[in-house]
């Protein structure tokens, strides 16, 4: 994984299907310039969870964009996913480690220093913060302050991403915080035109990055 792969970073979410396939969805946001997928599925069989999982890792390997499993280790595994991420009441991320290998890449969500610094340790290779802007995509979703965001950013040495209530509105606002790039659910599946709102989206994150 290259920290660049962590500019644009797309996670799933089946609520605005309409008809439309996940996997349809997820090539529009590629094509508009989506650098890295998160599979997340809450209320799924194992076995749907399993088939899905195998098409979208064949399409992201088609646009050689890195592709991992959210939470669920034991599919990541299964079907050889690029990784997995986990969140602060999933599995620790010490022993999601030792499970997936050195080689796989392990993302852990996390609101303080103290747990950014922990994932570290514990084999982490990147980091989600959030939420730092009000969102309705997670119930759990604890409140980050963009000042917290930059002290994580400044505590540790791997990428953070930000997570929660990014637009391409807002996006901007989050400039100087450290982080290499966002991770945003409806500012990608959301929208009525996928394509075009992620290469949208991807712009105002680079202007971001660059302080613009």
């Amino acid at each position: 994984m290259n920290k660049e792969d962590l500019l644009l970073y797309a996670v799933t979410d089946r609520y605005w299907l309409n008809g439309d396939t996940l996997l349809n969805q997820v090539e529009q946001a590629i094509k508009g310039g989506a650098t890295f997928v998160q599979l997340r599925e809450k209320n799924m069989s194992h076995d749907e969870f399993l088939a899905e999982a195998k098409e979208i890792k064949a399409l992201c390997a088609k646009y050689k964009v890195p592709f991992v499993i959210n939470d669920e280790v034991d599919i990541a595994i299964e079907i050889d996913a690029d990784g997995v991420h986990v969140g602060q009441s999933d599995m620790n991320a010490m022993d999601v480690r030792a499970l997936i290998g050195p080689d796989k890449i392990l993302g852990v969500s996390a609101q303080t220093v103290e747990q950014a610094k922990l994932a570290k340790e514990n084999g982490a290779d990147y980091l989600g913060v959030g939420a730092v802007f009000p969102t309705g995509s997670k119930d759990d979703a604890d409140d980050v302050s963009h000042e917290e965001l930059k002290k994580i950013c400044d505590a540790v040495d791997i990428p953070v991403i930000a997570i929660g209530g990014i637009t391409a509105d807002n996006v901007i606002e989050l400039s100087g915080s450290g982080i290499c790039g966002i991770a945003v659910i409806s500012a990608i599946f959301g929208q009525k035109d996928i394509e075009n709102a992620t290469l949208y989206l991807k712009k105002q994150t680079i202007k971001m990055l660059e302080g613009k």
